[in-house]
């Protein structure tokens, strides 16, 4: 397959969305850690990047608490199979990296599952900002602390309206 991407503003800065044929393959803020190859910009027929950005445009308006778009996540069947459980996290909530570890199946698999958390190459639609240190600390984020912090705070913040 051949990937395009555009990028599209957003509350916590430029977001690159990264499809690989019919998928979303990335979603990386513009300081992402690991960010892989995001290929031609040529997003003008691309119907996945366009529904990515228009469920983007909702979730930063608080209209949207789950994303409904195909995903191509490149990694390792562990690495896909935190990412999976990452989508189970409720919106507005947090778990600790032990928590995922034992909701995968593998209590002692915390720094594994942090090493793979970071490595998710799809951000905000597979919620890796979900995840905090044990102590309630925020601790962990390829798009840095402060974005973190202001996802965290926009879940909250649309919870207490309701």
């Amino acid at each position: 397959m051949t990937r395009t991407h555009t990028i599209v503003g957003s509350p916590v800065g430029p977001i690159i969305l990264v499809a690989d044929g019919d998928a979303l393959a990335c979603l990386y803020l513009d300081v992402q850690r690991y960010a892989d190859d995001v290929g031609d910009t040529d997003a003008g027929d691309s119907v996945v990047l366009k529904e990515a950005e228009r469920q983007l445009a909702e979730y930063f308006a608080g209209e949207r608490t789950e994303f409904d778009l195909p995903l191509a996540a490149a990694g390792t069947p562990f690495q896909r199979r935190v990412w999976s459980a990452l989508c189970d996290i409720p919106y507005g909530e947090t778990i600790s990296y032990g928590e995922l570890a034992r909701r995968i199946g593998q209590p002692t698999a915390s720094r594994a599952v942090g090493l793979a958390n970071g490595r998710n190459p799809i951000s905000i639609v597979v919620p890796c900002h979900r995840v905090i240190g044990s102590s309630g600390k925020l601790i962990g984020y390829g798009g840095g602390l402060d974005r973190k912090q202001t996802l965290l705070e926009l879940e909250r913040a649309r919870d207490r309206l309701l």
